[in-house]
């Protein structure tokens, strides 16, 4: 209900500011240039995510220091801890980077925020960087005019330095002239109430303008004309670094559980750095101090001291945090927690992720083994067995002999609750996800596993048929019946045990070779169950009418089994697939096989 009214309010506020102080219009336009930069190298650099940002991200997280080195890097490059920090969720939510090493980039990232203030402390006000803008903006147009995706990247990251420059300038003008009109400097307060109250006004600024670079530069821009005390200055600086940590909020809402976690750390960071840095103000001001005399920065260069001061804290609380990373781990995995529904609901695929095409591949497959783990509870209940036994090492022979019951179960109302609704949340997504720009490799594996998808539905559906007969004669007092009932619950119950665990392994090139064992056993299951059905029918062991019944129910157990093979190795790796079908029997090898076994011609 806050977040749908905040951006009227600001617009309304932000209206009436412009409207009855003029002063206010160039800083401003300082501000909304500055911002508009950042979006622009933003997306400059989400062109270049197709391939290596993931893979720097997936490689460079198996050690803290390098998680640390990672998020540093890529903040510092793209002077945007927004965009490191949305990746970051996506690849931690889609389960590609672990949590451990998504809080290690989160930290890095932070570090990294503090060499903005350098770059506008040390040149942007100091050098006149608008001269260099209006070149950057003429030739970032250019460079967006062409047809070439990477030219466009490269375009946008021109134009959102050139931005970055231009509203750096603006700023600066802006503040000179709002000093003539107003001086902030007469609200100047020292000591405690001072680092409490301009900590809380830079935290809302944050808040309202979703950068810390943004409320770094007002900052800077302010302490640079005197409109704010260098002590304030760096109150004001601590409530940035606190009001970034909303932004990780607001995504954390959207996203799914690992999201909602690293959100959660976000936060616990932030507020331990803010902490520490309001404590110790003094100590770190007297360290900015000595260490500026051997830096080289004047003792009254304060626009440079304020830039060591935020460098100083943010490492601090780094510092600090790094030895309890695995601590707060293990304490976020336990709070925060997924309450399963009536209705299944996705817990991969949500809005973030669909920032780059590597998270929304790793994220629709994850959501694709989601839906084939509830079918897997679903098919092992429609047999009449417990989830429990078909995941133990318990002889399903003896399990399927021992029944005493057929489970009563509505499998209409588990298809339509555990199935079809997350079903359509996949294909919904992975539709929203084309619509956007893809690489042709990560459309071909969405195309795969939405096919995978469907074979799982399929093969539910095939249950719904099944469990009527299972129902109906699985327990007859027939012992040829129940023989064959028998044979086709254990048959399909040891094919979900080997996928299950097929699923569970890391794929090799054997992979391949027991996927075609087990639909080589199906084929020969499905010819030895109707041989022996004709042979019952001849010597009146069954009636023609039951016999039939049976035929029926092998075929859907057929189909079935035939679906979830094909979801399952639709579930491999891109780079698992391409060994699989190297080995991979084609359907006219392996009815060759199996007529070579009954003895006939080939």
């Amino acid at each position: 209900m806050l977040r749908r009214f905040t951006l009227p309010l600001v617009l309304l506020f932000l209206a009436y500011v412009l409207w009855v102080g003029s002063e206010f219009m160039e800083l401003a336009l300082g501000v909304a240039f500055f911002i508009f930069g950042m979006i622009c190298l933003e997306d400059g650099f989400k062109t270049f995510a197709g391939g290596s940002l993931e893979t720097l991200l997936q490689n460079s997280t198996n050690r803290l220091w390098k998680s640390l080195l990672l998020g540093f890097t890529s903040t510092t490059l793209m002077q945007s801890s927004t965009l490191v920090s949305l990746i970051t969720i996506s690849f931690v939510s889609s389960e590609m980077i672990a949590l451990a090493g998504g809080i290690g980039i989160i930290l890095g990232a932070n570090i990294g925020t503090s060499t903005g203030a350098w770059l506008i402390a040390g040149l942007g006000l100091k050098v006149d960087i608008a001269s260099y803008a209006m070149p950057m903006l003429v030739f970032g147009v250019l460079l967006l005019m062409q047809k070439s995706k990477i030219i466009k990247g490269v375009g946008n990251l021109v134009l959102g330095v050139g931005f970055l420059f231009f509203g750096i300038h603006f700023m600066k003008e802006g503040f000179t002239a709002f000093q003539l009109g107003f001086d902030l400097s007469t609200y100047s307060m020292t000591g405690v109430y001072g680092v409490l109250l301009f900590t809380l006004i830079g935290t809302l600024i944050t808040f309202v303008m979703q950068s810390s670079h943004a409320t770094l530069l007002i900052v800077i821009a302010a302490l640079a004309v005197g409109q704010v005390s260098y002590e304030n200055a760096l109150a004001l600086s601590i409530g940035a670094s606190l009001g970034s940590a909303i932004s990780a909020v607001i995504a954390g809402f959207a996203a799914n559980l690992g999201g909602k976690r690293l959100a959660a750390a976000q936060v616990l960071f932030s507020l331990v750095t803010t902490l520490l840095a309001m404590l110790l103000i003094n100590p770190l001001m007297q360290l900015v101090d000595w260490m500026s005399s051997y830096l080289g920065i004047g003792a009254d260069d304060y626009l440079l001291k304020l830039a060591l001061f935020q460098t100083l804290f943010r490492v601090l609380g780094a510092v600090v945090f790094m030895p309890f990373i695995s601590q707060v781990e293990s304490f976020l995995i336990k709070v925060i927690r997924f309450v399963p529904k009536s209705i299944e609901q996705p817990i991969y695929i949500y809005p973030e992720v669909l920032e780059t095409p590597s998270t929304v591949v790793a994220a629709v497959r994850k959501e694709v083994q989601h839906l084939f783990d509830n079918a897997f509870g679903l098919l092992a209940s429609g047999l009449s067995l417990k989830r429990s036994t078909l995941e133990s090492e318990e002889s399903l022979s003896t399990a399927v002999k021992a029944t005493r019951r057929i489970f009563p179960i509505d499998v209409e109302n588990a298809y339509e609750e555990k199935i079809k609704s997350l079903h359509s949340e996949i294909i919904a997504f992975i539709s929203e996800a084309q619509m956007r720009e893809s690489t042709r490799a990560a459309t071909e594996e969405l195309y795969v596993l939405r096919q995978a998808s469907r074979d799982i539905v399929s093969a539910v559906k095939g249950m719904k048929h099944l469990h009527n007969n299972l129902s109906r004669y699985g327990l007859s007092a027939n012992l040829a019946v129940r023989d064959r009932y028998d044979q086709i619950r254990l048959q399909l119950a040891r094919l979900l045990r080997e996928l299950q665990v097929l699923l569970a392994e890391e794929p090799t090139s054997t992979t391949a070779l027991a996927l075609d064992s087990l639909r080589l056993s199906v084929q020969k299951a499905s010819r030895t169950m109707t041989d022996e059905l004709d042979e019952m029918i001849r010597y009146r062991r069954l009636t023609a009418n039951i016999a039939t019944s049976i035929m029926n129910d092998e075929n859907y157990v057929t189909d079935i089994a035939n679906n979830l093979i094909s979801a399952v190795h639709a579930l491999l790796t891109k780079e698992a697939q391409d060994t699989a079908e190297s080995f991979n029997l084609d359907d006219v090898e392996i009815q060759q096989l199996i007529d070579k076994e009954a003895g006939l011609p080939l």
